[in-house]
Order: structure tokens, then sequence, then C-alpha cells
């Protein structure tokens, strides 16, 4: 843990002040002992009623004094713990954004999920009890251990013994809760992660009737968490009477010596009833210390698995610091690009080369699997390519930030995904500041505007996360909209209009004419009818370019092309 704290700043002024009042609260704790052995001893026994009341002042001076300083003590601790897990959160959300689309491979959703929420909640209920019932336990056990000893060397010694006794204890049960604790976090991913896929995947399963099947996964799942959690209880069952065993121990023991003692002359009714009170205290505290260190192992797997996370080095990363490029006319050219999955046999792309330009459209089509919607993915930087070079006006995307090359960038994905809030929350999410009119424009040209008119809402109509409340080519609509208000000098549409049929599709790609007639448009489509227009088409086979050029040069000479138009489109429009 103390790996991970060394990533955050923590409050000194705070800290220290914590440190003061936990040490002033010890002293308070641990002088009521010895005003009640004064009070026997010199009140009680003498039959002096002055002393015991004058005693029996200062010791309610003392308690109400002891419990300001616990309420302090709660309040900075509680206070530390909370930044703590704010500020681990952020730094855990902040270097995810950082991750390419390869990067997450490493950590599945659900278990980025976890590490952000239960894993930091442990952790952050581990420090605020560490505060609250570990850092005094050294200040109780030194000072309640010089105390005692100024009362009787032997009852000092018979604390002393069943202190040890307890950290050998503590060492054991820890011991065997290290283990169950990364299991219990492992199994705690696995809940998460089908819980999600049974909720996304809900309309196949009702529609193959797999519910049983699923219930069936899932509640094996869920026993196998309860069995690595039974068996924790089970330890700690065993630990709670182990330390009452050893605290009535030593309780007897004090008061079997001590009665010796007593008989003996060598020490005063007062003085054994202050060594019983110092043991109580210290071993209280012990105890509570027990149970805070029995969930330390557990703490100490959270905090490995968020600093897996905030040591994994990104693919991606900023090289340089070039500035982005004034708005204006545009080239985009890769250049002899070759580029491969992580693990995968061969290259996805192998040695692709073409250039852009504004003003002009460019499509891609091909058969599945062909590269298209990975190189749309390789423009903003989604991927880092193996070889070759990306160039906007001639400069390596590499060489401009991530932040500034997305800026130039408008990006269309081939899955239409919605945010959970307002349709126009959604379209906005593509620049900020936007405005209602430009919202409106947006969603005209992307053919969205007459069935959003049509809602209650309008464009402040409720969409469920994912857009689940939404049809396809509603979502798709939606979503093109959003790349559309943002203006840019560069559009990536990645299959945007497969959902849209034939007649929205032409007359969305009619109404972007006006909008992007001085950008660079890249088109990826399965459909011959979207691209036909476009000023070169470029035809993937295998990740490499098999033709180039426009629709009519390619029904001349490009017989995968060919292959594809004769698919789709009947003698006379191939003719036309």
């Amino acid at each position: 843990m103390l790996k991970l704290f060394k990533h955050f700043k923590v409050n000194k002024i705070l800290l220290t002040s914590l440190f003061i009042i936990i040490l002033l609260k010890t002293v308070g704790i641990l002088y009521l002992p010895t005003l009640t052995a004064r009070i026997i001893n010199t009140g009680v026994i003498k039959g002096d009623i002055s002393h015991v009341l004058k005693t029996g002042g200062v010791m309610i001076a003392v308690a109400i004094f002891t419990g300001v300083l616990a309420i302090l003590s709660t309040y900075f601790s509680a206070n530390l713990s909370s930044t703590l897990s704010r500020d681990i959160r952020n730094k855990l959300f902040s270097h995810v954004q950082k991750l390419s689309i390869h990067d997450f491979k490493a950590f599945s959703t659900s278990s980025l999920i976890t590490r952000c929420t239960s894993d930091v909640n442990q952790l952050e209920n581990t420090v605020n009890m560490f505060f609250e019932m570990i850092v005094p336990v050294p200040f109780i056990t030194l000072i309640g251990m010089l105390l005692a000893l100024s009362k009787d060397i032997y009852m000092a010694l018979v604390i002393c013994v069943t202190g040890a006794a307890f950290i050998i204890f503590n060492v054991i049960i820890s011991k065997k809760i290290m283990n169950l604790s990364l299991s219990m976090q492992t199994k705690l991913d696995k809940i998460n992660s089908q819980i999600l896929q049974y909720i996304s995947g809900i309309r196949v399963i009702r529609a193959f009737n797999r519910d049983k099947h699923e219930n069936r996964l899932l509640n094996e799942t869920f026993t196998s968490y309860a069995d690595v959690n039974i068996k924790m209880n089970k330890i700690l069952a065993v630990a709670m009477p182990g330390i009452m065993v050893i605290m009535n121990l030593c309780a007897v023991a004090i008061l079997w010596f001590g009665s010796i003692r007593i008989s003996n002359g060598k020490m005063l009714l007062g003085d054994i009833m202050a060594v019983i009170e110092y043991s109580i205290i210290i071993f209280v505290y012990l105890v509570m210390a027990v149970i805070v260190l029995l969930n330390v192992p557990r703490a100490s797997v959270c905090s490995k698995r968020i600093l897996e996370v905030l040591e994994y080095e990104p693919e991606i990363v900023d090289e340089k610091t070039t500035e982005s490029i004034p708005k204006g006319r545009k080239t985009l050219e890769f250049r002899n690009v070759t580029f491969s999955y992580r693990d995968a046999e061969k290259p996805v792309l192998n040695n692709i080369s073409f250039l852009c330009q504004s003003g002009k459209t460019t499509a891609i089509i091909g058969a599945t699997g062909s590269g298209k919607s990975t190189i749309g993915k390789l423009i903003p930087r989604l991927h880092e390519i193996q070889g070759g070079e990306i160039l906007i006006n001639g400069i390596n995307i590499r060489e401009f930030s991530q932040e500034n090359l997305r800026d130039m960038i408008s990006f269309s994905p081939q899955k239409s995904f919605l945010f959970s809030g307002t349709i126009a929350n959604n379209i906005r999410h593509g620049k900020k500041d936007a405005t209602m009119k430009e919202i409106k424009n947006a969603a005209k040209i992307a053919q969205a505007d007459n069935f959003i008119s049509e809602l209650n809402g309008d464009y402040n109509s409720f969409v469920a996360q994912g857009g689940s409340n939404f049809s396809g080519g509603q979502r798709q609509r939606i979503c093109i909209a959003r790349t559309l208000v943002k203006k840019s000098d560069i559009y990536v549409f990645d299959d945007s209009f497969s959902a849209l049929d034939y007649k929205t599709d032409a007359k969305l790609r009619e109404a972007l004419k006006s909008i992007v007639k001085d950008s660079i448009v890249i088109t990826i489509a399965q459909r011959i009818s979207t691209i036909m227009e476009a000023d070169q088409i470029i035809v993937l086979e295998e990740g490499k370019i098999v033709g180039i050029g426009t629709h009519s040069e390619l029904v001349k000479n490009c017989p995968i092309y060919i292959k594809i138009a004769k698919s789709q489109l009947s003698e006379e429009e191939l003719a036309c």
C-alpha cells in the first residue's frame, strides 16, 4: 500500500495535526486510570471526601477534553481517507482515458469498474480505520506500559507477554486471509462481468430462451464467491473468540498476581485497579487493531490491483507537442502503412498508401475483415501503426498531441452508441458549447430532426444508456448529428449509414455536401450506393489496396469491385 500512496500528495498540516490530536487523546484516555488510583488510594481508603470530589471534577474535565479530541480525530481521519479515495479515483480514471483500445484488453471493463469502486472503497475504509484504530495503538501501548511499569514491574510483564501473544496470533491469521482476499476480488470481477454481460445481452438471452442457462451460470459464480467469503468468515469466527480468550487470561493473571502483591504489601488497591484499566484500554485498542489488520491483507490486494492500472504503460503516448494546424484546407496521406492487432498472425493492413484532399470524398469498400474500419480508427490514432506514416499536411500525426489531433477530426464509429441523458446532450457531446440552433441544424442534415420533433420531449427527450430506447437507424442518425455538429477539417464515417434505408441514405448524403464541402471526407461502407459519387474509391482485399479510382473506373478494371457491385446493383445500374 505504501507504494500506492507515493503516487499521491497528502495534506501534511492535516496529517501532523491528526497525529498530535491522537497523542493528546491517548494521554487523556490513559490519565483517567491514574486519577482512579488516586481517588481509591488517597480519597476512598483514607476517607477524604474533598479529595474524591476534587479528583472526580478533574476526571470529568479530562473526559470532556478527550471526547472533543476523539471527535476531531474522527473528522480529520475521515477527511484524509475520503480525499485519498477521491484522488485515487481521479487518477485511475485519467489514466484509463489514456489507454488505447489494445490496452483495454489487459483489463476487462468489469475489472476496471471493480477497481474504481470496490477496491478504492476497501482502501478508503482501511485507511480511515488505520488512523482511528491502529495509529493510537503504539502511543496507548507505550504510555500504558510505562504507567503500568510505574505501578509494578510484574504487572507490566503480564501485559507485555499478552501483547506479544496478540501480535503472533494476528500474523498467523493474516497469512491465512491474504490468499482468500485476492480470490475474493477476482471473483467479484467475474460477478460484475457476468452481470454486465447478462444485462447487456438480455434481448438475445430471451430471444433464444436461455434465461435458465444464464441464471445457472450466475448462481455458480455467486456460490463460488460465497464459498470464499464463508471460508474467510470461518477464520474470523475463530479469531475473535481467540482474542477474547487472550484478553480474559490477561485479566485473570493481573488479578491473581495483583492480589498476591497486595497481600505482600507491594501494591495498593488503587494501583491494581489502575493496572487493570491500563490493560483493558491497551487490549481494547489491540483488539480493534487486530480487526483492522485482518482487513489489511484485502486492502493490500486492492492497492496492488489499483497499481497495476496506474503503472500500466499506455501503448499510445504523446511523443512531441506540435501545435494543431490552423483551420483550412488539408491533405491526409497514408504512406506505406502497416498495422496488425496484438497477437495476430498476420497484418490487418499491409503497405497501404493513398492521399485524401480537402473538398473531396474518399470511400473505402471491401469484404468483411479486409481492414476498412481499421483505417478509420488509425486516423484519430485509436490504434498505433507498426510501419509507415500517417500524415496531415505532411506532418506525421505522432507529432501532434492526441488532443490536438482529435480536435481536427470528427469520427462517427461503426457501432452507434448513445449516453444516458437527453438527445440534445448526446449531440452536444461532439461540441460542448454547441447552441440549440447548431444542434438542430446538425440533426436536420443527419435526417434526425423529423423523428426527434415527434417525440414528447423534443430534443430534451430521455435517452437510455446505449440508446436502447431508439431504433438502430434513429441511434445512427443521432450519432451522425453528433459528428456533424463539430465543424472539422476531417470527417470519418465508419459504416455510419448501414442502418439507414436507401431513401434516407440518399437524402443525408445530399445534405452533407454543403457542410463538408471544404473538408476531407472519408466514408467507409458496405453498400455501393453509398459511395458511388465519391471522388475516389479505395478497394481493399485482405489488407491490401487492389483498386483505387472512381466508380466508373473501377467497374471497368477492378475485379473485386465488379464482384461487389454485381452482388448489389442491377445490370442497368451498373451500366449507368
